[in-house]
């Protein structure tokens, strides 16, 4: 579909489905409550149409009653349909229905947005890699949206999460390694100071040893039971170990640091994931050289890089991981001119790398009892991948934007210190011919998306003459496009190419 056609922006469309979501219709059933689901179909015409669940029917998809029951007869061929859940998935239906991801992969519709997963068991995320497969491109709606979704979702989702936990009792749903007992460990093997600290974070009342709390890890499926005996899994062993590292020799954090005159400093952090990120936090506190602000008649101290930004990318690294690659370990290494931080394992769909480099992914973890529990103890947003802390530094710290690749095995977050850096880092060569103002202003249009000639000259407090100069320049460098629209028309606005 070309940005042309295209009526609105994606946000737009979001924010329909959830307007039409809200119109949704109840069945009367008494065994379980169902979702409320809005749906917007964008043909390639750019005409939109839009369905809720029980429009037509009582107890109708949205996405059937869209596809077909309103556009059977259309070619839907390259349209884009915008759905607030997770389609579901293939064997989520009684025969001879077939299911919603079926039905837009028939349609041959080329890219979904879906605002939440479908923990029901039957779907839990099996929609969204039924249409992956199948080469539709999958997109989220923006994390702020997600919570007006599972307002209105409350009772379903509840519902959805106890069938969920149901079946994973009953065996229906495969364990990864993780999720597996640990081979020759116990209880003995967790650190009492680990699991007191999650008691601590989480506002707990119950002592690390006594049978509730041990009831409750069991809840979490953090333990296991074998001869009346408690056993960790995997996930408890990393994040509670005593030594991790006995049963995962890659859970580990290298860290090092080059202060530029020939003297290096090395860590190495093995403990427990629970006391990872603070750990991680003093020591760069240590080495991270400090610069002096004299501003409003005082001397202060501020770190010349903020902890808080590398903390996350650890987090982020140590929890979204793939801890099945032997050998692999999260590392840190920080320069005078750059930080980087490596993070084993590829992203997992419908996380991609652009979507990375872009600052538009949300977060989908493999390893989704380690994202929970670091949720459970305010160390992270569950769904967040620091797409917000990274997109803020040009505005928040006045410094440059990080660059993310994939090198294997890594996902690499580097984050320049100064601009000469990003010359050095960045793979587009084009990036070398900006100046140190225009590398400034390349960043502002990345985070806006759009922008127009006098938003970005009043931003950096400069004429428009200078504005338009710049703005050119990243055109003529095919750094940045526009909308679509006419160069002279008040609509008109430069647009991130990426």
């Amino acid at each position: 579909m070309t940005e042309k056609k295209r009526r609105k922006t994606p946000r737009e469309y979001m924010i329909m489905a959830i307007e039409v979501m809200k119109k949704s219709i109840q069945e009367k059933r008494k065994d379980k409550s169902v979702p409320y689901v809005g749906a917007v179909l964008v043909m390639s015409d750019g005409t939109e149409d839009t369905a809720y669940r029980g429009e037509l029917r009582d107890g109708d998809h949205a996405e059937y009653t869209l596809l077909d029951k309103k556009n059977r007869n259309k070619d839907l061929t390259g349209s884009w349909l915008f759905v607030t859940l997770e389609p579901c998935a293939p064997g989520a239906r009684n025969a001879p229905k077939i299911s919603c991801a079926e039905r837009i992969v028939n349609a041959r519709i080329s890219d979904v947005w879906f605002g939440i997963e479908d923990p029901d068991p039957k779907v839990d995320h099996s929609g969204i890699n039924f249409l992956l497969e199948n080469s539709i491109k999958v997109h989220q709606f923006d994390t702020d949206l997600h919570k007006r979704i599972k307002k209105i979702n409350k009772e379903f989702l509840k519902g959805a999460y106890i069938r969920k936990e149901k079946a994973k009792k009953e065996k229906s749903i495969p364990k990864d390694e993780l999720n597996k007992k640990a081979e020759h460990t116990d209880i003995e093997s967790l650190s009492k100071e680990a699991l007191q600290l999650y008691i601590d974070k989480t506002g707990g009342k119950l002592k690390f040893n006594s049978s509730k709390f041990l009831q409750e890890l069991k809840q979490l499926e953090l333990l296991d039971t074998d001869n009346n005996n408690y056993i960790p899994t995997g996930n408890a062993i990393l994040l509670f170990g005593k030594n991790p590292r006995l049963k995962f020799q890659q859970a580990s954090v290298k860290a090092k640091v080059n202060y530029g005159n020939g003297e290096i400093d090395v860590q190495s952090f093995d403990d427990a994931l629970v006391f990872i990120p603070d750990k991680v936090e003093s020591w760069i506190k240590k080495v991270i050289p400090e610069s002096f602000e004299r501003s409003k008649f005082k001397r202060e101290k501020i770190p010349f890089f903020p902890t808080e930004v590398i903390r996350e990318a650890i987090i982020n690294a140590i929890v979204h991981r793939d801890y099945s690659i032997d050998g692999a370990k999260v590392q840190l290494e920080i320069t005078p001119d750059k930080i980087i931080v490596k993070s084993p394992g590829k992203p997992i769909p419908p996380v991609t790398i652009v979507k990375l480099q872009n600052f538009t992914a949300t977060s989908f973890s493999r390893n989704k009892k380690l994202t929970f529990i670091f949720n459970k103890m305010d160390l992270m947003e569950e769904t967040s991948v620091g797409m917000d802390t990274y997109r803020s530094l040009r505005d928040k710290y006045k410094l440059p934007l990080p660059i993310i690749s994939f090198e294997e095995p890594n996902l690499i977050v580097a984050f320049p210190r100064i601009p000469d850096a990003v010359r050095d880092i960045s793979s587009n060569k084009a990036i070398e011919k900006l100046n140190d103002e225009e590398l400034a202003g390349y960043d502002f249009v990345k985070t806006r998306g759009e922008v127009s000639r006098k938003e970005y000259a009043e931003y950096f407090a400069i004429s428009d003459k200078t504005a338009l100069r710049h703005l050119t320049k990243m055109r003529f460098l095919d750094l940045i496009g526009d909308n679509g629209e006419k160069i002279n028309s008040p609509k008109y606005r430069y647009a991130y190419n990426g």
